[in-house]
C-alpha cells in the first residue's frame, strides 16, 4: 500500500471521528436546548404567580401603612380646620371687644369734651361779664372804722 493512501485514510478516519464528535456535541447541545426550553416553559408557568405572591406579601404591609397614614392625615386636616374655625371665631370676638372699647373711650372723651365746652362757655361768660361791668373792689381798711384810726 501506498503511504499516501494510508495518510488519506487516516485523515478520513480523523475527519469522521471529528464529525462523530461534532455530531455527538450537536446531539448534546440539542438535548440541553430542549431541557432549557422545558425549564423556560416551567418558569413561564410558575414565575408570574410566584412574583405576584412575593409582591403581594411585600406590598400588603405597605398598603396598610399607607391607609393608616391617609387616615391620620384626614384626621389632622379635620383638626386643623376646626382649629382654624376656632381661631377665626376668637379673632372676630376680639375685634368686637376692641370695637366696644373704642366706642367706650370715644364716648368718654366726647363727655369730657362736652364738659370742657360747658366750662369754657361759663368762663367766657364770666370774662365777658367782668369786662363789661368791671368789678367793685372794696378795701378792708375802708370798711372798718377802728382800722382807719389805728
Amino acid at each position: 500500500m501506498d503511504d499516501g493512501a494510508l495518510e488519506r485514510a487516516n485523515e478520513r478516519v480523523e475527519q469522521r471521528a471529528d464529525v462523530a464528535a461534532l455530531d455527538a456535541l450537536l446531539v448534546r447541545a440539542r438535548e440541553q436546548v430542549e431541557a432549557l426550553a422545558t425549564a423556560t416553559a416551567a418558569l413561564e408557568d410558575s414565575l408570574p404567580g410566584r412574583v405576584q405572591d412575593a409582591v403581594r406579601s411585600e406590598a400588603q404591609p405597605v398598603g396598610r401603612n399607607l391607609a393608616e397614614i391617609r387616615g391620620l392625615m384626614n384626621q389632622v386636616i379635620r383638626r386643623l380646620s376646626a382649629l382654624e374655625g376656632d381661631l377665626l371665631t376668637e379673632r372676630s370676638a376680639r375685634v368686637d371687644d376692641l370695637a366696644v372699647l373704642v366706642d367706650l373711650v370715644s364716648s368718654g372723651w366726647k363727655g369730657v369734651d362736652a364738659r370742657l365746652g360747658r366750662i369754657e362757655a361759663v368762663v367766657t361768660r364770666l370774662e365777658q361779664a367782668q369786662d363789661t361791668r368791671g368789678a367793685i373792689v372794696y378795701r378792708m381798711e375802708d370798711r372798718r372804722p377802728d382800722a382807719a384810726t389805728s
